[in-house]
């Protein structure tokens, strides 16, 4: 059974950095596609970036581009998003899905895993 852990959230102030980690178990993950998507309170969730596990074109939200990047460490079975520049908007619950097959990386709806999510917040 596919297992996601997102881990590194919390609180900083606007201009700081985070990042986050997302660890998988459960199978090999050769090529799934990863992708991290936030929601925020009262807000639909949305795509933030994604990759292909084994390597490829990564993919960001026009939000983000320039100051997240998502990345991977096979050693640990990681996929971890290194956020800079942060703003009060990026404030929001962020989420690590999975899936094996995918035609659109902006649809949640298309992430057959979900991680429990993360809290960032970040204050101005």
């Amino acid at each position: 059974q596919v297992q996601l852990v997102e881990s590194g959230g919390g609180l900083v102030q606007a201009g700081g950095s985070l990042r986050l980690s997302c660890a998988a178990s459960g199978r090999t993950f050769s090529n799934y596609a990863i992708g991290w998507f936030r929601q925020a309170p009262g807000k639909e969730r949305e795509f933030v970036a994604g990759r292909r596990w084994s390597g490829g074109n990564t993919y960001y939200a026009d939000s983000v581009k320039g100051r997240f990047t998502i990345s991977r460490s096979s050693a640990y079975n990681t996929v971890y998003l290194q956020m800079n520049s942060l703003k009060p908007e990026d404030t929001a619950v962020y989420y690590c899905a999975a899936t094996e097959w995918i035609s659109s990386w902006y649809n949640s709806r298309e992430y057959a895993y979900w991680g429990q999510g993360t809290q960032v917040t970040v204050s101005s």
